[in-house]
């Protein structure tokens, strides 16, 4: 998997972001970027900043300083539906399906959340045109078999694969995703690489992903920054942070 050249138009920017809590240092000082089309792996140990970071660029906490820019414009300290409306889809490490609807009634609440309140998403009438997308996204989940079935009915994997596919829904330029592959059956983790391979090709999106599963990450991403502390500590691709002796002796352990 060839890694996508450098730009000077980043889908996502992040400057030196600092973020505080008392005399604790949860970020200090976090620079990278996200390249057009790339797949952007974050890993560290528990308390090296990781969703702190992920939470200061996703709108759910504002960070103290430093800059997060997409594709060139400033989003600091907007909310995630604001984010939403520009073209940020993202799962958290808590599942967000709606139980007790059907998992294409999820996907289309979730194409409505960036075109207007709360409300109106979930009194619209109809699927406000947006059942083939759905439908589209379903088959490509190869979740077809439990699209009319409640999503609270459905084994955790299956609730996570919904999850997932929910973010697609808004055709978003830059997905973040925090765990994917937490609580998901091992068997399932390779079917999910291959999945998002596949999105990442064909949508020509980029990825952040926060995991703590190694090989899923050295696998799926084309680059990976690794932080610790709150700070990085090292970006590269798989190969050049398999490589790097800091990074085994603080991280991965040699």
């Amino acid at each position: 998997m060839s890694t996508p050249q450098t730009s000077n138009n980043a889908v996502l920017q992040v400057s030196n972001l600092k973020k505080a809590y008392g005399a604790i240092q949860a970020v200090g000082g976090v620079s990278f970027d996200v390249r057009p089309g790339e797949i952007f792996g974050v890993i560290g140990p528990n308390g090296s900043g990781k969703t702190t970071m992920f939470n200061s660029v996703l709108g759910q906490i504002t960070p103290d300083s430093g800059e997060i820019e997409l594709k060139g414009r400033s989003i600091k300290g907007l909310s995630p539906v604001a984010l939403s409306r520009l073209g940020v889809g993202r799962t958290f490490q808590t599942l967000q399906v709606f139980g007790k609807m059907t998992v294409r009634d999820n996907l289309l609440v979730a194409a409505q959340e960036h075109q207007g309140s709360m409300f109106s998403r979930m009194f619209a009438p109809g699927d406000s045109n947006l059942g083939a997308k759905a439908d589209a996204l379903i088959d490509q989940f190869h979740i077809r078999h439990v699209a009319d079935k409640k999503a609270g009915e459905l084994s955790y994997g299956q609730q996570k694969l919904v999850d997932i596919a929910m973010a697609f829904m808004s055709d978003p330029a830059l997905v973040l995703l925090d765990e994917p592959c937490a609580g998901v059956n091992p068997r399932l983790v390779g079917e999910l690489s291959q999945l998002l391979k596949r999105l990442n090709q064909e949508r020509q999106s980029s990825f952040v992903v926060i995991e703590h599963n190694m090989d899923f990450v050295m696998d799926l991403c084309h680059r990976i920054m690794v932080m610790v502390e709150g700070q990085v500590m090292a970006i590269g691709t798989p190969a050049e942070i398999r490589a790097n002796k800091q990074v085994l002796d603080a991280y991965l352990g040699s």
